[in-house]
């Protein structure tokens, strides 16, 4: 489908020449550069901190131990001491860190000198409050900048974030915060989605209601002011500029963030598995995303600073996780709250153009949707700016590269892509510097030993067999939440396989592609629970 450029792959190109020139050694392709850099993870590791420039107050010790197998969770960067948000605030100066949109608002744009200064504001008021390293603060709204500057205050402090999607109801959402025993809620009064208002006070009352470690509910006001009399009855409420006065000096100022120095495995985010066989698993990450995102959408994607990347997701998926830490490296993100896909046939190439977007992630369910109403540029979209759309989510037809390629833009680069809630990152990705083939992930992330295996443990081609990987990697998940020596991680993710870690159970190998596919028939799968009242709506448009 298409060819790469002499020009393609410039960062991966100088990260090949460093790894030579330091380690003595020849690569002739993509291929030998990964076989190198699982043969030597511990090596790889290294470089690619160097490459994404961590900020740390200590750097490592050790990597980590290079006879680890993947028997469970490891420790990886020994002794180094950091903090993940002080990595997404290291640019400060007037470029845009944010831009924000939406179905129901006007556009605005926060610089990354703003960014730090808004969660310098959030972090001093957090900490005033009381919030301490350790305790864990959930969100509860939609794709907002409050949610950015709420989560870099928070993590700048020690404490964990984590959140569920706004459309989730009081159950379901429960069955996630109960877990974790949170101190603050951060809400939103109400979002629009899909050209729907919907309200959210009678639904943050019953979470809240239900949560008996709840100190503080935080409500955003989507119009800029809420009546007091609307969240008078939920306890321990306020609105956002409210509890920020608690950080305000007498002279209105505010003071710089203090930056709470962790060792690298320290929680994080504690993001959510989908709950389709039971319970959703509550899922800790400590730093491992700052790398695995400098790996696949910079060095990977041969994206540098100032490129600007569509974040539709809020927070409650892992790929709004994924999203923000793009910040690290000096991307833009333009948030988008709502649904920016159907608004109109040709409203997503508009929004396109209207802010240059330069590369996206579309779920696969929505690039089938626009292949089926053939909803393409038209004439008047230029979409210069774009380089790279990645889709996933599930598997991507062979005829959307064919719809990509012909109907919307000739030489973008698309690919499909795959990673997980485990991972924080992707283990197929799209390679700049290797040939795109339809139906195909063209590459294997550097540093990820995938293998497909048959029920007795042996590598399969061309056959059903179970995705695993094989070799340690620092963004794989920390621990499960709770689950204090590790059993029920291993019973999860590390019982059939000896040191291997099961990421997906059915899938088949063929040549260098790998395709998902559905469960068999009589799969026990609880959806009933993953869905249990959550708003469940048809796309505009469709028709049963």
């Amino acid at each position: 489908m298409r060819r790469p450029s002499e020009r393609s792959g410039g960062l991966l190109k100088k990260f090949q020449k460093v790894i030579e020139e330091k380690y003595e050694t020849k690569f002739d392709n993509y291929w030998d550069l990964h076989k190198w850099s699982t043969e030597h993870f511990p090596e790889f590791w290294a470089e690619i901190w160097n490459f994404a420039g961590i900020i740390c107050s200590k750097k490592f010790d050790k990597v980590i131990d290079p006879c680890a197998c993947m028997d469970g969770p490891k420790e990886w960067f020994t002794g180094a001491r950091l903090n993940f948000a002080e990595n997404l605030l290291k640019y400060r100066d007037d470029t845009i860190a944010l831009i924000l949109a939406g179905e129901n608002r006007d556009s605005e744009r926060v610089t990354f000198s703003e960014m730090y200064k808004e969660a310098a504001r959030y972090a001093v008021a957090f900490r005033k409050f009381g919030l301490k390293k350790g305790d864990v603060v959930v969100c509860y709204i939609s794709n907002r900048k409050e949610a950015i500057y709420a989560m870099e205050a928070v993590v700048s402090i020690g404490a964990i974030w984590t959140g569920a999607l706004p459309l989730l109801g009081p159950k379901a959402v429960l069955r996630r915060f109960k877990q974790v025993n949170p101190k603050i809620l951060l809400t939103v009064d109400r979002f629009f989605h899909q050209g729907e208002e919907k309200q959210m006070i009678q639904k943050i009352k019953e979470v809240s209601e239900g949560l008996p470690s709840l100190e503080k509910v935080i409500i955003v006001p989507s119009k800029g002011y809420t009546d007091a009399k609307v969240y008078s009855n939920i306890k321990n409420s306020c609105l956002l500029e409210e509890f920020l006065k608690l950080g305000q000096n007498e002279d209105g100022s505010f003071p710089a963030i203090h930056f709470e120095q962790v060792e690298f495995s320290h929680p994080v985010f504690i993001n959510y598995t989908s709950g389709t066989t039971g319970a959703p698993k509550a899922v800790v990450h400590g730093c491992g995303g700052l790398l695995s995102m400098a790996r696949d959408f910079s060095l990977h994607l041969d994206t540098t600073k100032g490129c600007v990347w569509l974040s539709v997701s809020p927070v409650g998926w892992v790929t709004w996780n994924m999203t923000t830490t793009l910040l690290s490296l000096g991307f833009t993100l333009l948030l988008f709250e709502g649904v920016p896909y159907f608004i109109s046939r040709t409203y997503f190439w508009d929004l396109i153009d209207e802010f240059r977007v330069t590369n996206l992630f579309l779920p696969t369910g929505v690039v089938d949707e626009f292949y089926k109403r053939q909803l393409v540029p038209t004439e008047k979209h230029n979409l210069g700016s774009l380089k790279v759309i990645l889709a996933g989510g599930s598997v991507v037809k062979p005829q959307i590269y064919d719809f990509i390629y012909k109907r919307v833009k000739k030489n973008v680069m698309f690919c499909a892509s795959y990673g997980s809630t485990e991972l924080m990152g992707s283990c197929l990705i799209l390679e700049t510097t290797l040939p795109i083939h339809q139906g195909e992930s063209n590459a294997v992330s550097l540093g990820d030993q995938l293998e497909i295996l048959d029920e007795k443990g042996r590598p399969v081609l061309g056959k059903f067999g179970e995705l695993v990987l094989s070799k340690p990697v620092p963004n794989l998940f920390v621990c499960l939440w709770g689950d204090c020596n590790n059993s029920l991680c291993k019973k999860k993710y590390f019982w059939k396989y000896p040191d291997m870690n099961i990421i997906e159970p059915i899938w088949v190998a063929l040549q260098c592609a790998v395709q998902k596919r559905s469960p068999p028939p009589g799969t026990p799968m609880d959806l009933r629970t993953a869905l249990q009242d959550s708003w469940c709506e048809k796309p505009p448009g469709y028709i049963s």
